[in-house]
């Protein structure tokens, strides 16, 4: 029996595919370690792309109402400057919600964790006079009760001796901690780099990345690839406004409707539940969480008025708001989010709810794209079947 020559090449490069699987699985500490060792290399790279593909979703807002008038194509100057005016002004716009948070957040925490000690002491001799008149047949809680004290002071310097010993064990020398700061300023500022050099020749990387795929892959499978790629992008960048637009609507009217009935800490509050909110599903619970307890601090009926509150908005957001600014954007079933949500969760934490949304979403149209032509291949209409 004589093999073709193309059998002989299927033949040969099983062969080595199943030697290389089998070599990996038998030493696969060291393939662990080279893998480790890739990723620490191109990390700086990953991370790059990844800020690239969140800053060119507001950049091509930009680029497109301002730049994107005939006026403006017609002109060369103007559509050459077009890209780096677009970028700067995300750049800055970006650094100044960076700033104003900075500015802002951090001397309310300051503030809050200041005035945290003194309302805790004063909560406690309330707590202790509720309880004594629901519980004073109760010699057990009452004992209980009397006995709770808190000591600022004391915890602040628990604080202290923590950072002195626990975290000073951690940080074995100023020079490792060093060390560690100018690595992470140094990966960061050649991520920044390489995404500043991919938002602006994005077009030439895109036709150079076109053609290394259709000189490696036959032309119908690298054709697919690229539908699956601009479905992942449109999917990913849909998600990603519709989260933050979203997330940034929540929170002001968590601060607004918060002044209104004076409640405190509204701008705190408001702030934590904004960027909660771009956790899915879960976040704005944590940022309630949050909320209800820095407020209950201070007067427990105005927390009680705050978590109603919540719930009122929380229902406005999701019957009203998401379905207009979200929408079916990411084309996907509520019980397959809750999913996306869970697992991802499970195996990335908050990163995982994040991205696993829109990848279970591309997943769930590429499926059911491919079930629509296996029955129309066996001449079933989708719709006929209920």
């Amino acid at each position: 029996m004589e093999f073709s020559k193309e059998s002989v090449k299927k033949i040969r490069g099983l062969i080595i595919f199943t030697a290389i699987v089998v070599l990996c699985l038998w030493e696969y500490n060291k393939v662990f370690d080279i893998l480790a060792f890739v990723f620490h290399i191109l990390f700086p790279f990953i991370l790059g792309g990844a800020i690239a593909f969140v800053l060119n979703v507001p950049m091509n807002f930009v680029e497109r109402h301002l730049f994107g008038s005939d006026k403006v194509r017609k002109s060369k100057v103007l559509s050459k400057m077009a890209r780096p005016v677009s970028m700067l002004i995300v750049l800055l716009l970006v650094f100044s919600v960076i700033g104003i948070v900075m500015f802002i957040l951090i001397p309310q925490l300051g503030r809050t964790f200041a005035n945290l000690g003194e309302s805790i002491q004063a909560f406690i001799p309330r707590v202790q006079t509720r309880a004594a008149d629901l519980f004073h047949n109760n010699k057990e809680v009452m004992k209980w009760v009397n006995d709770l004290e808190f000591d600022w002071n004391k915890v602040m310097d628990a604080g202290i001796e923590f950072f002195r010993s626990g975290a000073g064990s951690v940080l074995d020398s100023t020079i490792t901690a060093a060390k560690s700061i100018v690595s992470g300023i140094a990966t960061f500022f050649i991520a920044f780099v390489f995404a500043c050099y991919v938002l602006l020749q994005k077009e030439k990387l895109n036709i150079q990345a076109k053609k290394v795929l259709f000189a490696f892959v036959r032309r119908g499978r690298a054709e697919a690839a690229l539908e699956v790629f601009s479905l992942t992008y449109s999917t990913f960048s849909s998600f990603l406004t519709g989260q933050c637009v979203e997330a940034v609507i929540l929170g002001g009217m968590f601060v607004v409707s918060m002044a209104l009935f004076r409640l405190p800490y509204a701008l705190l509050v408001g702030i934590v539940i904004a960027f909660t909110a771009l956790i899915p599903i879960f976040g704005a619970f944590i940022g309630c969480a949050v909320g209800a307890f820095l407020i209950f601090m201070v007067d427990p009926v105005k927390a009680l008025v705050f978590v109603a509150l919540f719930l009122v908005l929380q229902q406005i957001e999701g019957n009203l708001i998401y379905p207009h600014v979200v929408g079916n954007s990411v084309g996907l079933p509520s019980i397959w989010v809750l999913a996306a949500v869970s697992i991802g969760g499970s195996l990335m934490g908050i990163v995982g709810m994040l991205i696993f949304i829109p990848v279970v979403s591309v997943v769930y149209a590429l499926f059911r794209e491919i079930v629509y032509l296996k029955l129309r291949q066996k001449r079933v209409e989708p719709g006929s079947i209920k």
